[in-house]
């Protein structure tokens, strides 16, 4: 009997699967192979292109059809394709770059070069290493739980390449890499792109594998009509489907059972749409039903399990392609030892912050079972450019209008190091220059220099004592703010969103006003508040893990500043020692995934002489990257409240009602005067409070937002508006 079933198990006829490419298109995929397990059928061997040969090898290695809807339908795919990164892998300097500048070009010798594509692909890569980390141990893909192969395109020579060894997530990766989005994958020194462009539905290769009966998927577009011909894009892909359509008049009658999906009105980027597609392929392997059932099948040989694997300890490192980059640098973004266990999560993280630095154009990895662990084989490409070009634009109710142009160079005297310079055009020229030597975990050094202008009608008491404003009459100054600040510090890490700065300051303060206030000289056309070099130290620690700089769902805050001014040039020739500390302490959490609110806290105050007021805490306005000790209130005009030392409370719900799109209302409360923290005046009933109310579109060049405030005290409204990051 024996003898008999193995007789009958060889000579059942063996089923091939062809999945063709078409992006988002391909999710229909997932619908067939529902069906498919439904019924049982046993499938031989699988071969697929781009969209195909992911969701064919994923099913080649032990998923089912069911499992793979699932994890698709969990997938952020904007998130996935942009390359974006969370906040938490990026250095400091890696967040504010993300966070300020809205475009980054590459600039090498004077000549703008475009990047090869809009995604490195990381994410996508580093999503298929975990999801095939079960089956790192098989070579060759013939042994893996269903035989599978794929095709990728040469770039250089145009041919076709068949990708059926080696590591399944680089194979896929290169199948699936589609030309402008995602960059090439170089495999065997052999620089790849999707197989669409030359391949895009493999039949006659699975063919050759033996096989008897093809089942085949085909998602691929038909040629479009000239209403829908209204773009370049359209256009291109018109062309490119002119020879693979053209070949699908062939290959469609040499498959047995031949299913296409109706996926008109999606397009190979129709992510948001993927349960729909999903739905359609199901449809249409339903259709197939009949000749489906006729196929040999055997309810159970599709129950698989895919073991989940949380941790993973690994033995040996093996680095390949760093030339600039030492061994223990690569090791200390990635937060790994030799012979040691970490989780996979923490695993993604070290290479999330490999990969946030930008000195590396792709980072392929493969993790390889070795004596109860694995050991890590990395293929690392560093980037040849080092200089960039960057633009921001902005606008706000301080600095007004400005365009921000930013060269940025990398390597310039010291592997490690990086050099920019800031130049902002607009109502209010500045600049802003930095020369940081990246040591991590040690004490890097940095090196500052700034120049801040602003033209604005303030609250008087900033600059004049009560008995000048007695005198005087104002209680509004039209100013002129010039400060021009140096920096020399050191800093050091104790991870990656804890960090320690000190270092010496200097900074020059002018402050002039057209109003003639106390001046002596009959011939002055202003007056001259402040024209002060100072002196100082300085201490910075921040603990910083909001998942989003503007609008956190999640993570804490805590930002401290500590200044002590030694010396001045005594323009008011009563220059005493003073110092100013000041905290912002904040906590973000969500209710829902669309709901979340901030809590937050801040505080300062000055010791010793408090006769120069030109440095103390001025509260009103919105603003980020305020100078010097302005704070923001809502509520207020900027620099409205002045003292001393203040208090703060914010409170701040956000809802974001569609992806970007965001309402949110403040309220914020606060004591503001001179020596509250010794007079027991920070504890009392708020004297100052404001309310706003917002919405807000996060953009390509930052979030432009519209503010509503008001404040109870002074029974009046203002808006705030900002456009694009802050710089």
């Amino acid at each position: 009997m024996k003898a008999q079933n193995e007789t009958e198990k060889n000579s059942a006829p063996k089923i091939g699967l062809v999945l063709s490419g078409g992006g988002a298109k391909g999710l229909a995929h997932i619908g067939v192979l529902k069906t498919i397990d439904s019924l049982g059928i046993k499938i031989d061997h699988v071969a697929g292109t781009s969209m195909g040969a992911v969701i064919g090898s994923l099913y080649a290695s032990g998923y089912s059809g069911k499992e793979l809807e699932r994890i698709f339908n969990g997938i952020d795919f904007d998130k996935l394709i942009g390359d974006d990164l969370p906040r938490a892998s990026k250095t400091f300097y890696e967040r504010e770059n993300s966070e300020k500048y809205a475009i980054s070009i590459p600039f090498n010798n004077l000549k703008i070069q475009l990047p090869s594509a809009i995604s490195r692909g990381q994410n996508v890569f580093n999503l298929f290493s975990k999801l095939t980390l079960h089956v790192s141990d098989v070579e060759e893909f013939k042994d893996l739980p269903i035989p599978f192969f794929c095709i990728a395109t040469n770039i250089e020579s145009g041919k076709p390449v068949i990708l059926e060894k080696g590591s399944l997530a680089q194979a896929i990766a290169a199948s699936g890499a589609f030309p402008s989005l995602f960059q090439p994958v170089t495999i065997n020194d052999q620089i790849l792109i999707d197989g669409g462009v030359v391949n895009n539905y493999p039949i006659n290769e699975l063919k050759a594998k033996g096989m008897d009966i093809i089942i085949g998927v085909d998602v691929q577009d038909d040629l479009s009509t000239r209403e829908d011909l209204k773009s370049a894009p359209e256009i291109l892909l018109q062309i490119n489907n002119y020879r693979t359509i053209k070949d699908m008049v062939e290959k469609s009658k040499k498959t047995d059972i031949y299913i296409k999906p109706d996926i008109k009105g999606f397009t190979v980027v129709s992510f948001d749409d993927g349960a729909e597609i999903i739905k359609r392929g199901e449809t249409a392997a339903v259709n197939h039903i009949t000749e489906l059932k006729k196929l040999p099948h055997n309810i159970g040989l599709i129950e698989r399990t895919i073991p989940k694997i949380e941790n993973i300890k690994i033995n040996n490192i093996f680095l390949k392609g760093n030339e600039n980059y030492t061994r223990a640098y690569i090791l200390g973004k990635l937060k790994i030892k030799a012979n040691e266990k970490t989780t996979y999560r923490e695993f993604t993280r070290g290479v999330n912050n490999l990969v946030a630095t930008n000195n590396f154009e792709s980072f392929l990895y493969q993790l390889k079972p070795n004596n109860n662990g694995y050991d890590l084989f990395t293929n690392l490409k560093e980037s040849e450019t080092n200089t960039y070009l960057k633009l921001g634009a902005h606008y706000d109710d301080l600095y007004k209008s400005a365009a921000l142009i930013n060269l940025t160079q990398k390597r310039l005297l010291l592997s490690n190091d990086v050099t920019t310079l800031d130049i902002i055009l607009g109502d209010n020229i500045r600049y802003n220059f930095e020369y940081f030597i990246d040591k991590g975990f040690y004490w890097s050094i940095g090196l500052r220099s700034r120049f801040n202008t602003f033209h604005k009608n303030i609250n008087a008491s900033l600059l004049l004592s009560e008995a000048e404003i007695a005198t005087t009459g104002l209680n509004k100054l039209d100013i002129q703010l010039d400060d021009f600040t140096n920096q020399f510090y050191l800093q050091t890490l104790f991870r990656k969103d804890f960090s320690l700065v000190l270092g010496v300051e200097h900074k020059k303060l002018q402050i002039t006003s057209e109003t003639i206030v106390n001046n002596p000289d009959p011939n002055a056309d202003k007056t001259t508040f402040e024209n002060t070099d100072f002196f100082s130290l300085f201490g910075k620690l921040k603990f910083d893990t909001y998942n989003n700089k503007h609008f956190p769902k999640n993570g804490f805050l805590f930002d401290s500043d500590f200044h002590l001014y030694l010396s001045s040039s005594d323009f008011t020739s009563n220059f005493s020692q003073f110092s100013f500390a000041k905290a912002n302490i904040g906590y973000a959490f969500s209710f829902t995934d669309k709901f979340s609110m901030v809590l937050g806290s801040e505080g300062g105050f000055r010791i010793g002489d408090n006769s120069n007021q030109s440095l103390s805490f001025a509260l009103g306005g919105y603003g980020n990257n305020l100078i010097n000790n302005f704070i923001s209130f809502y509520g207020y005009d900027h620099i409205s409240i002045t003292g001393d030392s203040f208090v703060k409370g914010l409170i701040n719900l956000d809802y974001e009602f569609v992806r970007n799109h965001h309402l949110n209302f403040s309220a914020n409360y606060a004591n503001v005067a001179d020596s509250i923290f010794t007079n027991g005046e920070w504890i009392t009933t708020p004297d100052y409070s404001g309310y706003a109310l917002g919405y807000a579109f996060e953009t390509i060049i930052g979030p432009i937002e519209a503010k509503y405030t008001w404040s109870p005290e002074t029974s009046q409204s203002k808006w705030f508006f900002n456009i694009g990051f802050w710089f």
